[in-house]
């Protein structure tokens, strides 16, 4: 990423003496702004140093839009104030969070990262505090009248994975997580091989925290078979200790360039390829679906000049990274919404009322133009609050996500379709 900033200490320290909150906590990022309109206080968390899934990048940029809209007077007017809490990858965790929120007056919880949707909608919906594009990983970011996801989820990463390992895979066998949520992936990858007359995928469940995944990824090259075969992973950060596990299997069992590998954005980003080899990362080649244009896209630009300026030392803000990305473009929805609402004084009812009504968020071509209101919801069962659901077809090409085709893809019709 440009300009990939110094140390973790040193982003620490200067973190610190800004007055920013860290992610293990929750604190308030000092304002620049006066007059006498009020400041907009707003929280993001997401888990970090756990076991499973981490995304330090979330909170950091949250922070990191705070200080650049702060040092231009704020949000019409308003000082931003973020809140950063550790989700803790726990039921209790994101219910803490959430409890907090509620206590610090939070107008709204933006650009997070929770598995644990029911531990954390219901205390934000009895506060009437609106869920503003979260990552999208779980099924009440989806089912909530308080939530307003930017991007359609796993469902429709998974569904549109499908849909593009259909026309160059044979047989697909998918590693996906041993959970509530995990259950559903392999009815959504089906949803999108169907759209070519496809053969249902091999369903191979695997604990998401595991240490290693030999047995799986041996039982998913099998499966797939010889020729034109696909394996694909689900699992979150552990998707690199998957197929570290799939590279090592014995060489006499293998078949070199007969099994292709592929993923979904989440689970394979640029980062992941960057630290596994980049040109020589085991990703080279494989399939991945996205939400948004691939991380080179010219519309990133306005991001990664933010980040460039405001991000300093921190280099847990990197622009390449999916839940980065998604904490910017929901901050960008946050901030369009304060605006049309003009008033000196901003609640969390204003913002799910204005929402609600059907104001039009332009996010710059990253996503297609976002509203939420009924007619604008996709309604397909346990994901009615999808609004966008576009994705884009990358490829691993020298170490570098590019676009496999141009532009978005709908797959409306196919999470529609699935069971």
């Amino acid at each position: 990423m440009t300009g990939r900033r110094l140390t973790s200490l040193l982003a620490y320290v200067t973190t610190a003496a800004t007055g920013a909150s860290l992610l293990t906590g929750c604190g308030v990022l000092p304002g620049a702004t006066g007059g006498s309109r009020e400041p907009v206080t707003v929280m993001t968390w997401a888990p970090d140093q756990t076991r499973a899934t981490n995304m330090p990048g979330m909170p950091a940029m949250a922070q990191t839009f705070a200080r650049w809209v702060n040092s231009q007077g704020g949000i019409g007017g308003h000082e931003l104030r973020v809140l950063t809490c550790n989700e803790q990858n726990s039921i209790a965790g994101a219910a803490a969070c959430a409890r907090r929120a509620v206590r610090e007056k939070a107008v709204a919880v933006v650009g997070s990262y929770s598995q644990n949707g029911r531990a954390f909608m219901a205390p934000l919906e009895a506060a009437g505090i609106p869920y503003i594009g979260g990552y999208g990983i779980a099924e009440d970011e989806f089912t909530s009248p308080l939530s307003y996801p930017v991007n359609g989820g796993v469902a429709s990463l998974v569904a549109g994975h499908g849909m593009q390992l259909a026309d160059s895979c044979e047989k697909v066998s998918l590693v996906r997580p041993d959970t509530t949520s995990g259950d559903r992936l392999p009815e959504l990858l089906d949803s999108g091989l169907r759209k070519a007359s496809h053969q249902r995928a091999v369903d191979i469940p695997a604990l998401e925290d595991s240490a290693e995944y030999t047995e799986q990824a041996d039982r998913a090259r099998t499966r797939a078979g010889g020729e034109k075969g696909c394996v694909t992973a689900v699992l979150g950060e552990r998707t690199q200790t998957f197929f570290d596990s799939f590279r090592r299997l014995p060489e006499q069992e293998k078949k070199p360039g007969t099994v292709r590998i592929s993923s979904v954005l989440g689970s394979v980003d640029q980062p992941v390829i960057d630290r596994t080899g980049g040109p020589h990362s085991p990703f080279e080649g494989a399939f991945v679906t996205g939400w948004y244009p691939a991380e080179g896209d010219r519309s990133w630009e306005p991001m990664r000049k933010v980040i460039q300026e405001f991000a300093f030392v921190d280099n847990r803000v990197d622009p390449a990274d999916a839940g980065v990305q998604t904490t910017w473009i929901a901050y960008t929805v946050l901030k369009k919404v304060v605006e049309s609402i003009d008033e000196d004084k901003i609640t969390a009812w204003q913002i799910s009322h204005a929402l609600d009504r059907g104001e039009r968020i332009d996010t710059g071509g990253l996503t297609p133009s976002l509203r939420w209101k009924y007619e604008d919801l996709l309604g397909a069962p346990g994901f009615t609050r999808i609004v966008n659901h576009e994705v884009t077809f990358q490829v691993v090409r020298q170490g570098r996500l590019v676009a496999q085709k141009p532009g978005f893809v709908d797959v409306g019709e196919t999470v529609l379709s699935a069971p």
